[in-house]
């Protein structure tokens, strides 16, 4: 499986809707603390807007609601990861994305067989208080020789200006939120990330 270099990831379908358009070819939906009918309606208006640009949705965590709404790929987190039904969602016939953080999370990810693996925080990140320090190039070149063909997804302090870092160290994607949704105008950082990861495209 190839997935696109420049990974956006967002909390809305607003967001979404006002980004998309720009040319992001894969994007993820992670809503946190919202009713469940609400998030059933954002996931709703994200799959229409990427199915429109033809852009890859990635739902966070609502595997449920991602099976009930016919999307094809989720992401869950280590915590989701033991307690969803993997059975159920391979049934349903989804794609599956999974983070690490730690030698055991990856043993434990590997094991529920992904189609990615994700890696971070790279480098310090503002986006949430994290209980691990900042992994590195170094992590990540060494989680790269060890999952071999699997994607592997760079996320955590990501910039347009640490791009080619993360790619010269085996990423196959590079995962942002903040370098965008917290910019003074995420419409031309979204365009300088499609710029500065194009060259990046894989191929297979």
């Amino acid at each position: 499986m190839k997935l696109d270099p420049f990974y956006l990831i967002v909390d809305s379908a607003a967001w979404i809707e006002r980004l998309v358009p720009l040319g992001v070819k894969l994007v993820q939906l992670r809503i946190k603390e919202r009713a469940l009918p609400d998030i059933r309606t954002d996931i709703r208006r994200a799959k229409a807007v990427c199915a429109a640009h033809a852009c890859q949705l990635i739902v966070n965590d609502y595997w449920q609601l991602a099976i009930e709404e016919g999307c094809d790929f989720i992401h869950l987190g280590q915590e989701d990861l033991a307690t969803a039904d993997l059975a159920a969602i391979r049934e349903a016939g989804l794609k599956l994305g999974l983070s690490t953080h730690d030698e055991a999370e990856l043993a434990t990810a590997l094991a529920a067989r992904p189609d990615y693996i994700a890696l971070g925080p790279i480098y310090p990140t503002i986006l949430k208080v994290m209980p691990w320090a900042p992994q590195g190039l170094d992590r990540l070149r060494d989680w790269k020789s060890r999952i071999g063909s699997l994607p592997l997804v760079a996320i955590g302090g990501l910039t347009v200006e640490r791009i080619a870092g993360v790619f010269e160290n085996g990423a196959d994607s590079a995962a942002v939120v903040t370098d965008i949704t917290r910019n003074p105008d995420p419409e031309q950082r979204t365009l300088a990330w499609i710029g500065a990861t194009r060259s990046f495209h894989r191929e297979g």
